[in-house]
């Protein structure tokens, strides 16, 4: 992913054409300034450009007002949108703002303050008056010159008039030589030239009078005038009658022509040409004034709009980086370490933007690291989930509250409570109603309690099914996380100790068989024997004594051969001959055979029509109800309606394994509490009478059959053992193998 922001190619377009924009503002903003600097030298120069500087002024304000409008209203919505980075440019531009529009405020007051004052100086009362003396004094040095001229050329020709023509021409060469005059000459009448002198020797004739000079010479009178000529140039032409007197017939006059001096003219020139602009600009002052007032405002106006613009195209350029960085870091806290941002430039806030590439390149390899590891993590963890799932032996992960973090299904069968439920659940909150549970719970807290962290040690939980036994051991665990776990692995012990009591009680039953059995017969033939012989011999009252001694001898060595049989029959393992037969007629047969026997107690039957036939010792299996059915019986004594129920039930086990159910129930005293766990150990029994193994003998006969047997107590009431034996011989025989396996690996652990 690429944060927002234009690279390569895509971004060299909008660069360019942004880097012309403002060079082509820059330089309409300098041509500007430069037709104002032009126009304000002279005034016919600014009328001329004045109109252009204004509708230059004007485009470009107009432009810049809508440019900046555009980003204003940008800036505005973004910021308004807490668009990243909004707020930040816009506080950028109110200061590069106020710095740019206050100092122009300040610059356009003082220029206004500047310009006003500059103008109204340039017509000054000591400026009109100086330029008017100036003129005056011009105009008299002139006209002083002129009247010299004027009176010279009078007194020559007065001095001629009685002259002869040589005479004449030669004065008039003498004096234009004298006075410098451009040229001298006498006319008659008809304006004949009488005699001339001229300064250019190139010209042959001197200068024809014109009319007014002709006319005004003819009335008598002088004649004199200040001609402008090319190049700011002044000449004097002069004309005198030689006579003033009317009554003398004299027509000859004398015209003379001076020049003058370049120095008077050029300053006569000066002055005139500046008393006449001084005129118009004193025509134009208050539009002069309120044209440039006009000019430097729009120019003012173009630059504040040029700067601000320039203030948010500069915040905007300076946020931008800013701005994706915003952008890269919430794209990286939502997980996304592929974020790459434009480099900016070099310098700070090229390096800053460099540091992020590198942190999320960084951190996309971390996170790539972290994943594999992830990975490795859950595969070894499934398969040690798969191992914990197959192992017989409960595994429970708990932290110092009891919270569980792991557990396995062994572990839920054990304790009699689902577990794989209570991940992250703390084991003293799932205790309700599971006695086992609390008790367990129990133990580990004494434990941890006393600061035992590693221990190995067997555990007796008592609970509605009976008493079990658990092999536990704890170690201490450091999590991932560095807090403090425990690792607590424990088996169900109590089939593998029932079976090494099972061979421990077949083996004193094997040796009670043996060394009890053998002195039995004698002693009752003994008995027998001294009963024959001395009885007839004897008194009465001795011969009752010995009937009743020698009968109580048999009946007891009697009672003994039973218990001894019984013992024989527990520790012995007969052949087992393997039939099909139809269970549910043979829970019939003894149903029925027990009616007939006991009628005071109601049997019930429920049977299951799917549970065809299995294959087992019928023989032992009628050994099994009937060991069950008379304990049952037997728990009944005593008790109102007494009802027993026998009742069969298919089930399916893994696989395609088959098992046939068969519970006895009855509504008796049930077992004693302290005895559930012991029921089917020899010689434990609750009866007044009895030796207290048919139980024993029935779960041995179970077991053979490669089946299952449990006891507990109905919450209605009463006494219920369930056993379970397998359908077909194959199925016990994977069943035995699987429970040897299961009894190797308790011993291991």
């Amino acid at each position: 992913m690429v944060a927002p922001g234009l690279t390569g190619p895509a971004a060299g377009k909008p660069r360019w054409r942004g880097v012309a924009l403002v060079l082509l503002w820059a330089g309409v903003g300098v041509g500007a300034l430069l037709l104002l600097a032009k126009s304000v030298q002279n005034s016919g120069e600014f009328s001329r450009l004045q109109p252009w500087i204004l509708l230059l002024n004007v485009i470009g304000v107009v432009a810049l007002t809508a440019l900046l409008a555009r980003k204003l209203t940008q800036l505005v919505r973004d910021y308004r949108a807490h668009v990243p980075g909004s707020r930040l440019t816009a506080r950028t531009v109110a200061i590069f703002g106020a710095l740019v529009v206050a100092p122009l405020l300040i610059v356009y007051l003082f220029s206004l303050q500047f310009l006003n004052r500059g103008i109204d100086s340039w017509f000054h009362v000591e400026v009109k008056q100086g330029l008017s003396d100036a003129l005056v004094l011009s105009r008299a040095a002139l006209d002083l010159r002129v009247s010299e001229y004027s009176r010279h050329t009078e007194k020559l020709a007065h001095s001629l008039v009685n002259a002869s023509a040589e005479d004449v021409a030669q004065r008039v060469y003498e004096e234009r030589r004298t006075t410098a005059a451009l040229e001298m000459a006498v006319f008659g009448a008809h304006e004949r030239i009488v005699a001339a002198s001229l300064e250019n020797p190139l010209e042959s004739l001197p200068t024809r009078p014109p009319p007014d000079l002709v006319r005004q010479v003819g009335e008598r009178r002088a004649y004199v005038s200040l001609e402008p000529q090319a190049g700011g140039e002044y000449l004097i032409r002069t004309a005198a009658p030689f006579t003033d007197s009317p009554t003398r017939a004299d027509d000859r006059y004398l015209v003379a022509i001076y020049e003058v001096p370049t120095q008077l003219a050029a300053l006569s020139e000066a002055v005139q040409h500046a008393y006449s602009q001084y005129g118009e600009l004193a025509a134009l002052r208050e539009p002069l004034k309120s044209s440039f007032r006009l000019t430097l405002t729009l120019v003012l106006l173009l630059a504040m709009l040029a700067a601000i613009y320039g203030a948010i195209f500069s915040a905007q350029r300076l946020v931008r980086p800013v701005q994706d960085l915003i952008e890269g870091t919430r794209a990286v806290g939502k997980g996304d370490f592929g974020t790459r941002l434009p480099l900016p430039s070099r310098d700070e806030m090229g390096f800053l933007v460099h540091s992020f590439n590198d942190m999320t390149k960084r951190l996309r390899r971390a996170r790539e690291e972290a994943t594999r590891s992830q990975r490795v993590v859950e595969r070894e963890r499934e398969r040690l989930a798969i191992i914990l799932a197959r192992l017989s032996t409960g595994v429970v992960v708990v932290d110092r509250e009891l919270t569980v973090s792991t557990a396995n299904q062994a572990a839920g069968a054990i304790l009699g409570t689902d577990l794989s439920a209570a991940i992250g659940r703390a084991l003293p909150t799932l205790t309700a109603g599971n006695e086992r549970l609390g008790q367990f719970v129990a133990a580990l807290v004494v434990r941890f309690g006393a600061g035992r962290e590693e221990w190995r040690e067997q555990l007796d939980l008592d609970g509605a099914s009976g008493r079990r036994t658990l092999m536990c051991a704890c170690t201490p665990q450091l999590g991932a996380d560095g807090d403090l776990g425990y690792v607590i692995v424990f088996d169900d012990i109590t089939t593998l100790l029932q079976a090494q009591r099972d061979a421990a009680w077949g083996e004193v039953a094997r040796r009670l068989a043996h060394e009890i059995k053998n002195p039995l017969t004698p002693i009752q033939l003994s008995a027998e024997l001294m009963r024959r012989r001395f009885l007839s011999s004897m008194s009465p009252q001795d011969a009752e004594v010995l009937e009743r001694g020698t009968r109580t001898i048999v009946q007891q060595v009697e009672t003994m051969q039973q218990m001894v049989n019984a013992f024989s029959e527990y520790a012995r393992a007969p052949e087992m001959r393997i039939t099909r037969f139809s269970l549910n007629q043979l829970a019939s047969e003894v149903a029925d055979l027990y009616r007939s026997h006991d009628p005071r107690a109601e049997i019930r039957l429920e049977l299951d029509a799917r549970l065809d036939g299995i294959e087992a010792d019928r023989g032992r299996v009628r050994q099994i109800l009937n060991n069950l059915v008379i304990n049952a019986l037997e728990a009944l004594d005593g008790v109102a309606s007494p009802r027993l129920e026998i009742a069969t039930r298919a089930e399916q086990g893994a696989g395609d394994a088959e098992y046939a159910v068969v519970t006895v129930c009855d509504n008796g005293p049930g077992f004693q509490r302290e005895l559930l766990g012991r029921v089917f150990d020899p010689y434990v029994t609750s009866k007044p009478k009895g030796t207290g193994l048919g139980l024993a003998i029935v779960k041995k006969i179970v077991e053979e059959h490669g089946g299952r047997i449990d006891a507990d107590n109905r919450p209605e009431g009463g006494a219920r053992i369930r056993v379970v034996l397998p359908v077909t011989d194959s199925t016990r025989s994977a069943s035995g193998a699987r429970e040897r396996r299961g009894q190797l690996r308790r011993e291991i652990v």
